[in-house]
């Protein structure tokens, strides 16, 4: 019976299987941003006289890059404010253009491409670079830790002096 069965097609042979198959897969790669992350405040020294210099370290400056890009380029500039005691005296202000930026060397890097820092210090008043990434892909960050020179004009007089240091990054 089984034979006739089998001859009549009502006994289905097992399904054969494919020696290979292929699963169409797909992921995201997310973009992030890209930030920089500075000191909240600062205290670059004290103790210049009216005609001398004070010099310190403004605090660990960070890009960190996570858009995922192609093109992992980016440039930092840095401006700064005049800085003044709080008065709007003449001999109470140091301009901007009296204070010069050095960024030093990285500190720290992750990621492939160029970091260069912005070499000798310059006056930050109309804004300078201050470190730069060129060329690379995916996630990179730098950090350093640049140096203020405030050169005190002559007729300055005594006080503490206060400005606004910013740094941009694109």
């Amino acid at each position: 019976m089984a034979g006739a069965l089998l001859a009549l097609g009502l006994i289905a042979a097992p399904a054969a299987a494919a020696p290979t198959g292929d699963t169409t897969t797909t992921f995201s790669v997310l973009a992030g941003t890209l930030d920089v992350v500075v000191p909240a405040t600062s205290t670059v020294g004290t103790g210049g006289a009216p005609g001398t210099s004070i010099a310190g370290q403004l605090g660990t400056i960070t890009v960190d890059d996570t858009r995922a890009a192609a093109d992992a380029s980016w440039v930092t500039t840095v401006t700064s404010t005049d800085f003044t005691t709080g008065a709007a005296g003449a001999s109470e202000t140091v301009p901007a253009t009296d204070v010069d930026y050095s960024s030093g060397p990285a500190t720290a890097t992750t990621g492939n491409g160029t970091f260069t820092p912005s070499g000798a210090a310059a006056p930050i008043g109309t804004g300078i670079t201050a470190f730069t990434h060129a060329g690379g892909t995916g996630n990179n960050s730098a950090a350093w830790n640049p140096t203020l020179t405030v050169n005190v004009p002559l007729a300055n007089v005594s006080g503490t002096y206060t400005g606004t240091v910013t740094h941009s990054v694109a």
